[in-house]
């Protein structure tokens, strides 16, 4: 029997959405506090959750952020927010979906079926997951080629990507200017290192809130660059 944890703080709408799920043979959970519902879902074993955004003690971004750093479990983010922003800022934190309030419990079980489906085919084909960076705010999808900053999208240009993948998938580590030239450009450095500092400035733009005080890329004098961790 499939496991579900609701986590929403309407009491009449998480007994609602549990009776719909019950009478198809779900086994559910509710949580009405944000930070517990966040606990809940890290700490024990669900196999579907459904998020409601605006919660007391954390909301439903930073649980779905929370969630994605840790797990794979599908997520249904719901709410009565119908911005496109809060949409688009939900998928791209993972959530698997999307749903504005108010909704047909019928529908929400149908969306819940079809999800635990396809999860369902995804881990048992052994088809392999993408392959994510996550350090702190940074999230960078190796496989799609994609940067996310706080769930936003940032726009990468290949050397830019290139280059700051390979930083951040050797932490703690320095490289000098000639080295990362070499490894990025693809050959020796002639008086064109140059380079390798302009890219460095365009990331920081896009990943540090200060880039006089960078939290990610940090510049090491007289030697080169480490990503910190």
């Amino acid at each position: 029997m499939n496991k579900i944890l609701i986590v929403e703080d309407e009491p009449s709408i998480a007994e609602l959405e549990k009776d719909y799920l019950e009478l198809s043979n779900f086994e559910v959970q509710i949580e009405t506090d944000g930070s517990a519902g966040a606990a809940r879902a890290l700490d024990e074993d669900f196999d579907l959750i459904i998020l409601d955004l605006m919660l007391p003690g954390m909301d439903g971004f930073d649980i779905c952020k929370l969630i994605r750093e840790k797990k794979n479990t599908p997520i249904i983010m719901v709410s009565a927010k119908k911005d496109d922003i809060d949409k688009i800022r939900g998928l791209g934190l993972g959530a698997d979906d999307y749903m504005t309030k108010p909704f047909s419990p019928s529908e929400l079980v149908a969306r819940v079926k079809a999800h635990l489906s396809r999860y369902e085919r995804l881990t048992n084909s052994g088809m392999p997951q993408n392959e994510i960076i996550q350090i702190r705010s940074l999230k960078i999808d190796k496989t799609a080629r994609r940067v996310y900053m706080d769930g936003e999208e940032k726009a990468f240009t290949t050397k830019e990507f290139d280059l700051l993948t390979f930083l951040a998938s050797h932490p703690n580590r320095v490289f000098s200017k000639e080295e990362l030239f070499k490894e990025i450009w693809e050959m020796e450095s002639v008086g064109d290192i140059a380079t390798v500092t302009v890219h460095i400035k365009k990331i920081r733009e896009k990943i540090e809130k200060s880039t006089s005080k960078p939290q990610y890329i940090e510049t090491i004098w007289g030697v080169g660059y480490r990503f910190k961790v």
